[in-house]
């Protein structure tokens, strides 16, 4: 009967939360307490249920809500627009250069873990450069959100903070793991993109070689007005107008800015992830006080930085509420003995040579699923139960969390279930449709490097 229950609660809210018909707070919330209590829980068991799971995501929750503020205010001072202004102005005219660039610039603008913000920052400084030169804004959205997928990978990244808080982990540590690996996947997709950026100079020359634009001079500047457009969408650069880049400031109130302190903020974010990295503080601790250090030095009125909270307090506290919700359904399905029931149930009902590779096969289709399940309901609901039956056999818990992560994170940019992606559609004028026909292939090759290089440096042990 656990089984079957279990079974149900977590059918239903993959089902739900696929086909987009409830919240996953409500749905992390309501079904797992209906459910428990049909198998005859009383609602002290379900109290103590919740309990037990608040007490394993908090520290999660805690940490996501303040790094989302910490780095939204980072980009609200313009902390990587001359990073980012500097390599569009270097790459001018060379579209390799260009592909190679768009890994970087997604890189840098998605530490603060937020797609919304990445692909605001990003496509409008890099699409008239694409536009300019004849290149594929297609080409653009597979590099960039490639990219972003990897860093993905930051503690306060949507999946790491997911996979921490459903299976136990502390997602400072899963991060420790898996530095080696970002690193080395932001080497391979350079690499990658120097590739696909050799094909896009290739397909440029075939279609119209007549008709690529020099890019000489200051005069030939990313956003142009005579630039040719694509997709409807004019090629005017960033808001302001700057041709080269991000503008910094233009059309903005000054009070969003603060005075401009690259120095101190750049220091500030080293110290930060020197602390997360060195461990010795707690992770919210350190994003709390990089986030007080922050507002106080740039935004010295109490109203602006009262302002600022409330301009990122949407998208942390979101973050956090999920998390948080997450901690009801995996309380009440781990503590009621319903996740345990159902893996061995499945341990005795899958065949016995797959069984052992179940994380393997999860991993390795974990692209593909992005395009039929959401984040939170791989992650909620796949992950644990994965998790479940591979530890019953004596696979280590930490090598089945990275095999599903590595497997699924860079298909994360891909998912339709994922809101900010359709942002990043919207800028750069493009069809999810076609997004989806072009990057798929390249992004799930990747995918499996990315899994194949985990085994190499050892993050995954076979």
């Amino acid at each position: 009967m656990l089984s079957i229950i279990g079974f149900a609660i977590i059918a239903s809210i993959a089902t739900l939360l696929i086909l987009g018909r409830i919240a996953p707070v409500v749905g992390m919330t309501v079904i797992p307490t209906i459910g428990a209590f049909l198998a005859g829980f009383s609602p002290s068991d379900i109290g103590g249920f919740f309990d037990s799971g608040l007490e394993s995501v908090l520290d999660v929750a805690v940490m996501l809500v303040f790094a989302i503020l910490f780095f939204g205010i980072m980009n609200d001072v313009r902390l990587f627009n001359p990073l980012i202004n500097v390599m569009v102005r270097v790459s001018r005219g060379n579209v390799v250069g260009v592909a190679v660039v768009t890994v970087l610039i997604g890189v840098f603008c998605h530490l603060d873990g937020s797609g919304a913000t990445s692909y605001l920052i990003a496509i409008p400084a890099l699409l008239p450069l694409y536009k300019r030169l004849g290149m594929s804004p297609y080409l653009l959205m597979l590099l960039l959100s490639t990219s972003m997928a990897i860093l993905n990978m930051l503690p306060w990244g949507g999946p790491v903070g997911r996979a921490a808080a459903s299976t136990g982990h502390d997602p400072v540590e899963l991060w420790h793991g898996l530095i080696p690996l970002q690193a080395v996947g932001v080497v391979l997709l350079m690499g990658m993109a120097t590739l696909l950026g050799l094909r896009e100079k290739r397909r440029i020359a075939r279609r119209a070689p007549a008709q690529v634009p020099a890019m000489a001079g200051a005069g030939a500047g990313a956003g142009g007005a005579d630039g040719p457009t694509a997709s409807g969408v004019t090629s005017t650069g960033s808001a302001g107008g700057d041709s080269d880049g991000v503008e910094e400031g233009a059309g903005e109130p000054e009070k969003l800015h603060g005075p401009y302190l690259p120095l101190f903020n750049g220091l500030l974010v080293l110290a930060v992830l020197g602390l997360l990295v060195a461990d010795v503080l707690p992770s919210g601790m350190v994003f709390m006080l990089g986030l007080s250090a922050a507002l106080v030095v740039n935004y010295p009125k109490v109203s602006d930085q009262m302002e600022r909270i409330r301009a990122h307090g949407g998208g942390a506290l979101g973050t956090g509420a999920i998390i948080l919700a997450a901690g009801c359904f995996l309380g009440i399905l781990t503590e009621s003995g319903m996740l345990r029931s159902l893996a061995g149930d499945m341990i005795a009902v899958l065949p016995d040579a797959v069984v052992p590779y179940l994380h393997l096969i999860v991993g390795v289709l974990g692209m593909p699923f992005e395009l039929v399940l959401s984040t939170d309901a791989h992650y909620f609901a796949l992950l644990p139960l994965v998790h479940d039956v591979s530890t019953q056999l004596g696979i280590g818990s930490i090598t089945v969390v990275y095999t599903v992560l590595i497997g699924n994170v860079i298909g994360t940019y891909i998912s339709p279930f994922n809101a900010s992606l359709w942002l990043g559609i919207g800028l750069a004028g493009v069809d999810m449709g076609k997004h989806i026909r072009y990057s798929f292939l390249p992004m799930w090759a990747f995918s499996l490097v990315m899994l194949l290089a985990a085994v190499l440096l050892g993050v995954i042990t076979l």
